[in-house]
């Protein structure tokens, strides 16, 4: 990997390392170890995906599928609005969208026999049903680490797979965009995002990622020379990356911290304040922002959780409040991050896909919510050489299970990993040593190409 060292001023004190530099550089070098073995055998394709994550399960009767002519118990609160998609009308939230419908095409059949958060989570990231929330250990690899497994970085100094989350403790669901018998040099790359996402925080950074001063990168190079002379060549291996030496990861942390690629692409600062505004001064729109800048730079996989650990989609409850917060800040984001992609010419390689675990109950409940419901959900796709403007399969009057044209969460990863080259007939050895396939069923949407 080259790198390149930008010097404004160089310090003539010489200093030890902070514990946050120590800390930036263990992480920059567990991504490095994911670099090294990311790196693809042969020359990708250079399409890569945004996955746009609404954690909880969204409810589709309430954004994408609405049934304005159900009872009233059915059909929500919300009216419908007409998108520049004939036939195609959403909620009165998403006016933004709506105006772009043509560029996403909507799955309205979604469906998995689940109702678990975990399992849910685990078949739309893996296209496997496994775990459940009683015992959560993923079971198979998510497509991002597939991806960074069997694809890599599109640029080389990038990072594969990224997964900007909010900046809660991990839980359950967030195990399920992990690597598992892949190894932990396939994880992603996991950036924190302040939360809740309405805080408006117009200087969000990767604190991982934050440069080092020109001084402690000589020092780290130093000592990288020190240890390769003291060691005589034979150099220890280090972390969760087998067979990676020492000094080899150090060299990749080096390169991350300090080279365009890696740095620059985390750097929100370096886009104008119309580009941020645009997307919206909250996490999510920041979050979707970085997500471009990523791809931009040449990582081929990122996903933005809009939230993982608290479930801001789960409305068991005050579903009406909770969307006349959410959906206007959801609706600027992908707009924005759709239009911005077409300007900076990324559209046509650059495939966005928008999902949640599972879809929502046909009937309120008696709190003013809806309860799990893998029998219907929906998603979004667009770009990536996908048609946009289709409508694909359909529920039953009330949304409660697809009346035509079922799509499986098999499916949707068959649909990502053909736009992404990737062969799901491909083959893992899992922990106990079989062989796995990375889908052993599914087929792309054919009428989305």
């Amino acid at each position: 990997m080259k790198s390149t060292t930008s010097v404004q001023t160089r310090r003539s004190s010489r200093r030890r390392l902070s514990r946050r530099e120590f800390v930036q550089v263990g992480v920059a070098a567990t991504a490095g170890a994911r670099l090294l073995h990311g790196s693809p055998t042969t020359q990708p394709q250079d399409t890569a995906v945004i996955q746009i994550w609404l954690g909880g399960g969204p409810s589709h009767i309430d954004m994408y599928d609405m049934k304005p002519q159900a009872p009233v118990e059915c059909r929500g609160v919300y009216r419908s609005i007409a998108t520049n998609v004939a036939g195609l009308e959403i909620n009165e939230l998403l006016p933004l969208q709506a105006t772009r419908m043509d560029r996403l095409s909507v799955i309205r059949s979604l469906t998995h026999p689940s109702n678990d958060h975990v399992t849910g989570t685990h078949a739309m990231q893996t296209g496997h049903l496994g775990p459940t929330s009683k015992s959560p250990e993923p079971r198979h690899p998510s497509a991002g680490s597939v991806t960074a497994r069997l694809r890599g970085a599109n640029v080389r100094g990038m990072l594969p797979y990224v997964h900007i989350r909010p900046d809660l403790p991990t839980q359950l669901y967030s195990q399920q965009f992990d690597a598992a018998y892949l190894g932990q040099e396939f994880a992603p790359f996991t950036v924190t995002m302040p939360f809740p996402f309405y805080n408006a925080d117009q200087s969000v950074s990767v604190r991982d990622l934050r440069p080092l001063d020109a001084m402690t990168v000589d020092r780290l190079r130093e000592r990288v020379a020190l240890s390769q002379a003291l060691t005589d060549g034979k150099e220890r291996s280090f972390g969760g990356a087998e067979g990676l030496p020492l000094s080899t990861q150090h060299q990749q942390a080096i390169g991350l911290l300090t080279s365009a690629a890696g740095q620059s692409a985390f750097d929100l600062s370096q886009e104008s304040d119309s580009v941020r505004d645009r997307y919206g001064r909250n996490t999510w729109g920041q979050g979707a922002l970085l997500c471009r800048r990523l791809v931009e730079a040449g990582a081929t996989f990122v996903t933005l959780n809009t939230d993982s650990s608290s479930n801001m989609w789960d409305h068991h409850g005050n579903l009406k409040q909770g969307f006349d917060r959410q959906l206007p800040a959801y609706d600027q984001m992908l707009a924005a991050l759709l239009d911005d992609l077409v300007e900076c010419g990324l559209y046509d390689r650059v495939l966005v896909v928008v999902c949640g675990e599972f879809g929502r109950t046909p009937r309120m409940n008696k709190h003013g919510g809806r309860d799990h419901w893998g029998r219907a959900g929906f998603a979004l796709m667009g770009g990536g050489g996908v048609r946009g403007g289709q409508i694909v399969g359909a529920t039953t009057s009330m949304g409660e299970e697809p009346a035509s044209r079922p799509v499986s969460p098999a499916d949707l990863l068959a649909t990502v990993y053909h736009v992404l080259g990737v062969d799901t007939s491909e083959q893992f050895v899992d922990h106990s040593g079989r062989p796995v396939s990375v889908l052993a069923r599914g087929e792309p949407i054919a009428e989305l190409f």
